[in-house]
């Protein structure tokens, strides 16, 4: 193992070699240190959608983030440097947030924004906690002997970061309920890492992307360090890797990250599913409801014409309307209404899948229970589908213990909804089951493969009814839109979205986006789609891999790594 490259000598200054056992002083980093790092979290927004191929772009955003922690002579500056990167990313990231709580919420704009600002610096503790991890298995954090000298970019170094970055992605998607957005593998969708999301999920995808970042950079401080030898043979840098091999230093990492590009350029070619049932045509609605007047008496009949209309307007194997694209309580459906959708259904031969309210009235005239649902017609057949929405939005859907406070502040129709079971029935259409999502529940990876994992009978389609007027027209869209094409890479299935404003679309089982919507359009999206049956290793196993893999790594770096405290005091031996 390689020792730490040295700093810049100073006058005065103590050298590894004189500097007494106990000193364990560090040197202070610059605030622009944590400047840049948070500007080069920012910069990482980039690599997200809107951005075409923006996987290219967070290879190398990704790389400079970990040559700035290389910089860092400790955990707390590791910590800093992380957390800057991190608020950086989601600050410009989901700045979009904002929209909902000030235009549509009624929050003041000074609140809003510091609840933005807030949250990002809460979004920013997982990329923190990922970057002390790695600074006690990969440097000298554990010892705490390492005085002035930065961390060097070793092999114990590349594979701590890239599995503490993952399992710090992972703790994001789940403490609190969760809120995995912007997690790094969604970059990838359209780079070269894509082919690893039917193995390992998103969070396996963002594993590879640290891993090779990491050894980008191992490969070219070796090269710098061998291009800095001094004439007389001796490196010049302390990291000058030791004689016998130190070309090999250098190709080796760099050998092996071109590797992991190329196989993930590669696997999209391996078949994980096949084709299953006949193919669907389908009808996807957009609305364009302006959200301010949703809930409002005229907004919900507007929304009743309008939905009336678009549903009638012709027949298909499927209809499917946006998320409370029927801004009602089930049983408060006013009548004409239900007549004539059920007659065109039982007329035409057409399922439609439409989004309401679901709820039970008690005798005593209560509403209790209320749902976040969709709801399907089968014609020919009495009854209805339903699914009720699982994992319910903080804030919009159910109340967090002690945040009703900041609940009075928003003018946002919000309640503590009831949940549906975590894995329910598929939508049958024709024999091909569909499974249905609401919201961002399609940003769970984990609970759409055991949907199609745990179902008795396995769906062929996945949907997903949303409504993301609440943010406007920002890049929430495309990222959402992004999202879902992720999970059509880990799953294998189609994907079709309908939405309130957009991005309503159509992404078949690679996860390419075959037709779409114009956004803030009204209008329908016909397709013909064919659903698909097999597991993935993904579907199978879900995140179970990737995060056992790091635990290993990281329990290996720990225990191994050169910041171990007898294999410090080894090293200091003459």
């Amino acid at each position: 193992m390689s020792e730490p490259i040295d700093s810049p000598a100073r006058a005065g200054a103590p050298t590894a070699a004189t500097r007494p056992a106990d000193d364990t002083r560090r040197r202070a980093l610059p605030a622009w240190h944590y400047l840049a790092a948070a500007a080069l979290g920012a910069l990482n927004t980039l690599s997200f959608a809107p951005t075409p191929h923006g996987g290219w772009l967070e290879i190398a955003i990704f790389a400079g983030f970990y040559f700035w922690l290389t910089r860092t002579t400790g955990w707390k500056s590791a910590l800093m440097t992380g957390w800057a990167f991190g608020f950086g990313n989601f600050v410009t990231g989901v700045w979009w947030l904002y929209v909902s709580m000030h235009f549509y919420g009624g929050m003041s704009a000074p609140l809003a924004g510091a609840a933005l600002v807030l949250f990002s610096l809460y979004l920013g503790f997982y990329p923190a906690l990922a970057a002390t991890v790695w600074s006690f298995c990969a440097g000298h954090a554990s010892n705490g002997r390492a005085g002035d000298a930065p961390f060097s970019p070793t092999w114990h170094g590349a594979f701590a970061f890239a599995s503490a970055w993952a399992l710090g992605e992972w703790g994001r998607g789940y403490v609190f309920t969760g809120f995995p957005w912007l997690a790094s593998g969604y970059a990838q969708v359209d780079g070269p890492l894509s082919g690893y999301a039917p193995i390992a999920g998103v969070y396996g995808v963002g594993w590879v992307l640290a891993l090779v970042a990491a050894l980008i950079v191992q490969a070219l401080v070796r090269a710098w360090a061998l291009k800095r030898r001094s004439p007389g043979g001796e490196p010049a840098l302390s990291a000058q890797p030791r004689p016998g091999a130190p070309r090999a230093a250098a190709v080796v990492p760099a050998a092996l990250a071109a590797a992991l590009i190329v196989a993930g350029l590669l696997l999209p070619l391996v078949p994980w599913t096949e084709p299953a049932n006949a193919p669907l045509d389908v009808r996807l609605l957009q609305g364009n409801i302006k959200q301010e007047m949703k809930f409002s008496d005229a907004g919900m009949q507007a929304a009743l014409d309008e939905f009336q209309t678009l549903i009638t307007q012709k027949p298909a194997d499927l209809v499917v309307t946006p998320e409370t694209a029927i801004p009602v309580l089930l049983q408060e459906m006013p009548q004409p209404f239900a007549l004539a959708v059920r007659r065109f259904a039982d007329s035409t031969g057409t399922a439609i899948l439409f989004g309401a309210l679901g709820g039970t009235i008690t005798p005593d005239g209560h509403l209790v229970d209320v749902t976040n649902s969709l709801f399907g017609i089968t014609p020919g057949r009495p009854g209805l589908y339903r699914y009720d929405k699982h994992h319910l939005v903080p804030f919009g859907e159910f109340v967090p213990w002690g945040f009703h406070w900041f609940v009075n502040l928003l003018n946002i129709p919000l309640g503590d909804l009831a949940r549906g079971a975590p894995v329910q029935a598929p939508f049958l259409v024709h024999n091909q089951p569909v499974a249905a999502d609401i919201c961002y529940e399609d940003i769970f990876g984990e609970e759409i493969a055991r949907s199609v994992r745990d179902n008795p009978t396995s769906p062929g389609i996945l949907i997903n009814s949303t409504n993301l007027a609440w943010f406007g027209d920002t890049i929430a869209l495309d990222q959402h839109l992004q999202i879902a094409r992720m999970r059509s890479l880990e799953t294998g299935r189609p994907m079709l979205r309908a939405t309130n404003t957009g991005m309503t679309a159509a992404i078949d089982a690679h996860g390419r986006v075959i037709a779409r919507l114009p956004v803030y359009t009204v209008g329908s999206l016909d397709v013909h789609i064919e659903g698909t049956t097999g597991f993935t290793p993904y579907v199978t196993s879900g995140n179970n891999t990737v995060v056992a893999i790091s635990l290993l790594m990281l329990a290996f770096g720990f225990a191994f790594g050169p910041g171990r405290p007898g294999r410090a005091k080894a090293e200091r031996k003459p």
